[in-house]
Formats: C-alpha cells, structure tokens, sequence
C-alpha cells in the first residue's frame, strides 16, 4: 500500500444512477432502479480506494459511471478537475486516455478472435498515441510489464489460462498510460493461487506507475491487504468510509460489522470466541428502496428517526466517516 498524498485525482459529489422500470405497450416510466443513490467520495494521487459490499449494491454501477460507461442520472465527477458527469462524448474521449478498467471476467472481456497483440494495441490505435512501426515495441513492453512472455503475442485469448488472460487485459488497461484504473472485481473469478499472484502484480504497477485504484470487490481479506482506504456500500448508498486500518480494528456501522464478522480470522483462538452477526432478512430491492436509512429493516439497532430520515456521513474522527444515526 502506498503512503497517501492530499492531491485529490477523482472526486464524486452527490453521484446518482437511476434506470428507468418501463411497462406495458407503450413502455411507460412506472419507477426507478436505483442503482447508484447519492454517493460521494474522493480517490487521491498513488491512493487505492476499495469498494466492497453485498452484490446488487451498486458498487459495478459506480464505477461504470466513473469510466462514463453510464451517463449519470445527476451529481458531479470531477477527474483531474474536470466535471465529466454531463460532458458530451466528443470531449470525453481525449479524458479517456488516462483511465483504464481491468474487468471481472478476464475472458469475457476479451475478443475471442482477436490476437494478444491486437487486444494490448487497441487503446493505443483508438486514441492515436503511436505510430505503426512504434506498436510493437510498446506492446512488447507491455507483456513484459505483466509478466507474459512477448513470444505470446499472437495467441488468440483461450490459449491462455485465467491468469495470463486478466494479465492481458491489465495490460490492455496500462497500454496508454492511465492516472486512475478502476478494477472491477478483477480477480474473483480466478483460482485462489492466482489471485495472490495478480494482487502483487497490481501492487507492483501501482509502486512503479504511480497509479491510483478503484478497487471494487466483495472478499475483505483482499480488499483490507491492497486499499489504504475502504467504502462500504449498501443499496446504492456508502454507509462508511475510512482507513484500511482503521476500518477493520473499528467498524462502526452495523452494516460494517455484520460484513466483518463473516470474514475468518487465520487463528483458532480469536475465531473461537468471536461472535458472528447473521442479518435478517433480504437486501431491499433498489427499485422500492425503505425510506430513511436503507439498513434499517435489516438493523437491530434500529429507531423511529432511522426509519424516516436519511443518515448522512459524518467525520467521527481519525479521517473515519459514517452514515448512522446511532453512531
């Protein structure tokens, strides 16, 4: 992990995402997904900000809006001081350059008939950064930089295995030289024994490119040993927000704690006696989200002004924030 820097490079103020629910013949607007409801956070220079929470809650919806995948119903997203939320394609696509994306499923997310080669250079020949002959040296050094042999190059992607595969398309995501990536759940679907492997190659470019990540992911352990930070999101709403460190010694939100207390502890004393939070019911739908804080059904803790009134993030000091009303 790296030491943080106050130079904020991405800033999301009061972020919403709302998909439209349509019925009937005349596909009528009856209601709203809501996705990405009111979310607010800053990434700083050389930081790695982790995202995690149940799946549905919003976090991939995040970071698709991030990357300008989505158009945001509302709110601000400001990358290196410029407000991209409602910026026309046209004046984004230079912006696009110094962001990159490292996707879920590393096969999915390659062209099945397109060479190694072809894939690495794609971001290069879309934004013209290189001529012909300079191709191939770059993306020789690219393969070099993820640790694949160059001799590769002109494989198709099921010639290489599930790590070599998110190797290629990390290197597809450095190919021009981003500032920020988001990493979107990259190493979820690969075998445990990978997955160390993938996080210190990450570390490593991170330490070496002076790159800043959005972590998004739902395993903790992984999240609390690459994040200087972490924001835990529910139902489309960060409910807390701070230090790694910090985080996991002292979590405050119910939500948070329930989280933790389902990851295990590698020490049979500790784990003996801790005691293991089971939430009741089901996460909401984020169609017909509950009015007030979006935990409170699910919250032993609960009270009259947590079912009416919506709880905003609060600084309850050492840079730690959280959304509660009984906090």
């Amino acid at each position: 992990m790296n030491s943080q820097k106050n130079n904020v490079l991405l800033k999301i103020k009061n972020l919403k995402m709302y998909f439209p629910i349509n019925k009937g013949l005349l596909r009528r607007k009856v209601g709203d997904v809501k996705a990405v409801d009111d979310v607010s956070f800053n990434i700083r220079e050389n930081e790695t900000l982790g995202l995690v929470g149940e799946s549905g809650c919003g976090k991939t919806t995040t970071g698709r809006c991030i990357l300008r995948l989505y158009t945001p119903t509302s709110g601000n997203i400001i990358f290196n001081g410029k407000d991209i939320a409602s910026m026309p394609e046209r004046q984004i696509r230079p912006l696009r350059r110094h962001m990159g994306a490292i996707f879920q499923d590393p096969y999915g997310s390659l062209n099945p008939r397109q060479t190694a080669r072809t894939i690495v250079s794609m971001p290069l020949k879309i934004h013209g950064l290189l001529k012909k002959q300079e191709l191939r040296s770059r993306v020789t050094e690219l393969f070099n930089l993820v640790g694949l042999d160059s001799s590769m190059m002109d494989r198709v992607p099921h010639e290489f295995s599930g790590g070599q595969r998110q190797r290629l398309g990390i290197a597809r995501a450095l190919a021009s030289n981003p500032s920020l990536i988001v990493c979107d759940e990259p190493i979820s679907a690969l075998d445990v024994s990978i997955q160390a492997q993938i996080i210190n190659l990450l570390e490593e470019l991170q330490k070496n490119l002076g790159l800043t990540y959005l972590f998004i992911a739902h395993d903790l352990s992984v999240v609390q040993h690459i994040s200087d930070r972490v924001a835990v999101m529910y139902l489309g709403r960060i409910v807390e927000i701070a230090s790694s460190k910090e985080l996991y010694q002292n979590p405050m939100h119910p939500y948070t704690k329930a989280l933790l207390s389902a990851v295990p502890v590698p020490n049979p004393v500790i784990e003996k006696d801790r005691v293991r939070i089971i939430l009741k019911g089901e996460v909401p739908s984020p169609a017909h989200p509950p009015i007030g804080c979006h935990f409170h059904p699910r919250c032993e803790i609960a009270t009259q002004a947590c079912r009416q009134d919506k709880p905003l993030l609060h600084n309850v000091g050492n840079d730690h924030e959280v959304a509660c009303f009984r906090v």
